[in-house]
């Protein structure tokens, strides 16, 4: 029996996402063109810029705004921040939790924020939702370290995908890395090790914070919400940001 598109892996380019059964899922409809689900998060790959500069009618000056994107952006906390901060760039949030989303739209919408968007969407999907070399930043905070040896197949940073995110990032684009997980940090840069003639290490960190003198005082977007309790109990930030390599 061949299996339907909503049961293949969701890193198919076949898959499809299922009916949403979340009472989030409608509630999202109410941000007109701010918020995207599932498969309208992969209608304009490549275009995402051109989207923004439509949508609120922005001069020729956008051209030379930078798209952020940050994946698992969970309530918005950062991406929000780096948003109101820096009118003149564009952002997209991807995370797959449609309260997170909504919480994250609701926060841009208070602020009239023109320059961010929200996809609720599975990250696994990023090569979909958007096209080759049209991300400047990119960036993963605190994913989950699937800790138990059976579950690492789940873990999101593998050579394959650092060859697959490579290619969705402009020349020199920046992809930048944090967890609290010694184990899956280890796990990054064995794969990162395989990825050499696609990433360039600029900083590695076992302890991002280590010589500020109140870590505890750092507040968003300079750390995320699980990094504030992260410091409070006195655990090592580990970091890495990457660099795309040109020829």
């Amino acid at each position: 029996m061949t299996k339907s598109a909503f049961q293949l892996p969701i890193f198919h380019p076949d898959y499809r996402y299922p009916r949403a059964k979340n009472p989030y899922s409608e509630k999202l409809k109410g941000f007109q063109g701010r918020v995207l689900c599932d498969q309208d998060t992969e209608k304009h790959p490549g275009s995402w810029k051109s989207e923004f500069q439509k949508t609120e009618k922005l001069d020729e000056s956008s051209s030379d705004a930078l798209l952020h994107v940050e994946l698992g952006c969970n309530a918005g906390h950062v991406i929000v921040e780096w948003a109101n901060q820096n009118p003149k760039d564009f952002y997209i949030g991807v995370d797959w939790k449609f309260k997170a989303i909504h919480k994250a739209a609701e926060k841009a919408q208070k602020r009239k924020l023109s320059n961010l968007m929200f996809f609720r969407a599975h990250s696994e999907r990023v090569q979909y939702m958007f096209g080759p070399q049209e991300i400047d930043r990119l960036y993963l905070f605190f994913p989950d370290p699937w800790p138990k040896k059976a579950h690492w197949k789940h873990r999101y940073i593998t050579e394959r995908s650092l060859k697959e995110l490579q290619k969705l990032m402009k020349p020199d684009g920046i992809f930048h890395i944090k967890t609290d997980h010694r184990g899956y940090f280890d796990w990054m840069r064995e794969a990162l090790e395989k990825c050499k003639s696609e990433w360039e290490v600029l900083e590695c960190s076992f302890d991002l914070h280590q010589n500020h003198p109140d870590p505890e005082s750092l507040s968003f977007p300079e750390v995320t919400l699980f990094e504030k309790i992260f410091i409070r109990e006195k655990l090592p930030i580990h970091s890495v940001k990457l660099r795309v390599r040109t020829i």
